[in-house]
This record gives C-alpha cells, sequence and structure tokens, in this order.
C-alpha cells in the first residue's frame, strides 16, 4: 500500500492550530473532504455529509503533541485511518497528513491527494488571516 505525506507550514503555534483544527464546529470551513456539512456527535463519534456520502469519524482524544489521528467509517462501512500531525516548526507549525491509497486506481489517489492538498491550504488559509 502506498502511503503520501503532504506537508505544509502555517505561521501559527502547534497549540492555536491542533485546537482549531480539531474542533468540529471548524470542520466544515476547512475540510471539504471530510465534513460539507455542519458536524453532529452520536456519542464518541462525529457525523458529517462528505463528497463520499455520510461518515462518521472519530478523533485521537485530546493531547498536548499535535496528534489529530482519525478514524473515517465511509458509508460502505469501510474504516479508513488517517494520521495527522501538527509540529513545531521554526515559522509555526508544520502539518503532516498521511494518505493511504487502499488499492485505488492512481487517478483516484491523485485525486485524493489534490483534495487533502486544497484542505490543508484552506486551513492554513484561515489560521493564517
Amino acid at each position: 500500500m502506498r502511503s503520501r505525506h503532504l506537508s505544509l507550514v502555517v505561521n501559527r503555534s502547534p497549540e492555536h492550530v491542533s485546537a482549531f483544527a480539531s474542533d468540529p464546529e471548524n470542520l466544515p470551513k476547512w475540510a471539504a473532504g471530510l465534513a460539507q456539512s455542519d458536524v453532529t456527535r452520536d456519542g464518541d463519534s462525529l457525523l458529517a455529509d462528505s463528497p463520499m456520502g455520510r461518515v462518521r469519524f472519530t478523533f485521537v482524544p485530546p493531547n498536548d503533541h499535535g496528534v489529530l489521528d482519525h478514524d473515517v467509517t465511509l458509508p460502505s462501512g469501510e474504516t479508513v485511518n488517517n494520521p495527522f500531525r501538527v509540529i513545531a516548526h521554526p515559522e509555526g507549525s508544520e502539518l503532516i497528513f498521511t494518505l493511504r491509497d487502499r488499492d485505488r486506481t492512481n487517478e483516484e489517489f491523485d485525486r485524493d491527494t489534490d483534495m487533502v492538498r486544497a484542505d490543508l491550504e484552506r486551513l492554513k488559509a484561515l489560521l493564517e488571516r
């Protein structure tokens, strides 16, 4: 299984970035690949409409290490683990998202890569304005 690591530097502290990025209310503002609607809670899970249909997702518990990993359960029932880190960088923070291809075609993997990159760029723009 192939992986791609997408990285982007944001001119904000890791604490600020982690708090904003992990807040479910902020997800529709920047994570169009995950949440295209308001996010609702269902126990420990979150629900939202996505380009893939209605998805259920769960973030790791809040932590001081910048770990924002989350599992997404797709409408098909498949659960995808998404490693996502916010680490200190000399210019603020570095976002690192790991995307795995899950047996997709090259075109599908490239499309998903472009979607995640656009989400990270939207997050950067929101945080730096």
